[in-house]
């Protein structure tokens, strides 16, 4: 997702708990004799916003193997671009509403070109990660897709010329090292294909990690050089994303073949229609962390609801997981944590 993705490259001076984060922010303003609302509880803002992404994106979590794992008779859902497709629009139509109440009126100056190429990236990202689940369990896939700081990092220093503290590569090693534990699959004489330690499915969620990195350099160069603000970055990278994929759709077919799949699983518009939704809903509350407590408090949250994601699925899909894939999960998010509380870099990037 876009700015679940730029929350980490904003180098926000916070670094406590959500309790000292509001007690560096202003109070809301309102005129003098009028008590404060509910809403200037900046506890209560955070519970709404914790939650908010929670729920929203546990759901998400859900509906996304669902969809792409369900059991459709002796058929299978292979309609990735279709399903980024809709989810596209549905953000346009989020990031649309945001901008006309929040930033109506501040003026967009990034240039359209700049936003169709880091719409490719995203797009591939996107594509990748769901196709990657036609493979793969949804546990391996948030769990890999939990790895952005690998990428982040690589193509910060070779491309943005960015130096990062000693903690930050401790931090990588500990999640290069979980996934290296979790993704190892012993070999096994009941089949072929499982003796294979790096399938298709891996291999995706590399692609999908590649891009998001190189999403991140182009978002981090676009407010750097233009001061593109994250609504207008959501708003038109879907824009040309929902551009490209309802051209790949149709030269493809692909979008006749889904109406003949959704035609015989009607079921399946439902839980589609409330996919893109919990994303949009998700991006919203993402956006409302970042605003009110800080990068790094939205960080710290994003992180707990993928691990808890990743108990859901476990436990409402079944998906088991063995000692030694707990053993990886357990370091890629101790990885994570250490990264969101140590691994900042001071401020200072050459663009």
């Amino acid at each position: 997702m876009i700015l679940e993705s730029q929350d980490k490259s904003w180098k926000a001076p916070a670094n406590k708990i959500y309790c000292d984060i509001s007690a560096s922010l202003p109070a809301a303003p309102f005129p003098a004799g009028k008590p404060a609302s509910l809403w200037d509880n900046m506890r209560l803002r955070f519970i709404v916003c914790f939650f908010g992404v929670f729920v929203c994106y546990f759901y998400y979590g859900i509906l996304q193997e669902t969809i792409t794992r369900g059991d459709y008779g002796h058929e299978k859902f292979r309609f990735a671009r279709t399903l980024v497709f809709i989810q596209c629009i549905i953000n346009c139509v989020f990031a649309k509403i945001l901008i006309q109440f929040f930033e109506s009126s501040k003026p967009d100056h990034t240039k359209s070109w700049l936003y169709g190429l880091c719409s490719l990236s995203y797009l591939g990202a996107m594509v990748s990660s769901n196709s990657a689940l036609q493979y793969v369990n949804y546990p391996t896939q948030v769990l890999g897709k939990s790895c952005k700081p690998i990428p982040v990092m690589i193509l910060g220093v070779t491309i943005l010329r960015k130096k990062y503290p000693l903690a930050k590569y401790l931090c990588v090693l500990l999640i290069v090292s979980g996934v290296a534990l979790f993704l190892y699959k012993p070999n096994k004489s009941s089949a072929v294909a499982d003796d294979h330690i790096f399938g298709f499915g891996e291999i995706l969620l590399l692609v999908s990690l590649t891009l998001d990195g190189l999403t991140g350099v182009a978002q981090d160069h676009m407010r750097a050089r233009f001061q593109t603000g994250a609504n207008h970055m959501m708003l038109n990278i879907n824009m040309w994303s929902s551009l490209v994929l309802g051209l790949a759709v149709l030269w493809t077919g692909e979008v006749w073949e889904f109406l003949s799949f959704a035609e015989r699983h009607p079921g399946i518009l439902y839980n589609i229609l409330l996919f893109g939704i919990t994303s949009a809903l998700g991006q919203t509350f993402i956006f409302m962390t970042v605003v009110y407590f800080g990068p790094l408090t939205c960080s710290i949250v994003t992180t707990t609801r993928k691990f808890f994601t990743i108990l859901g699925s476990v436990i409402l899909f079944g998906n088991v997981m063995t000692t030694m894939q707990w053993v990886g999960t357990i370091l890629v998010f101790l990885g994570l944590g250490m990264d969101a509380k140590f691994g900042k870099a001071p401020k200072k990037t050459t663009h």
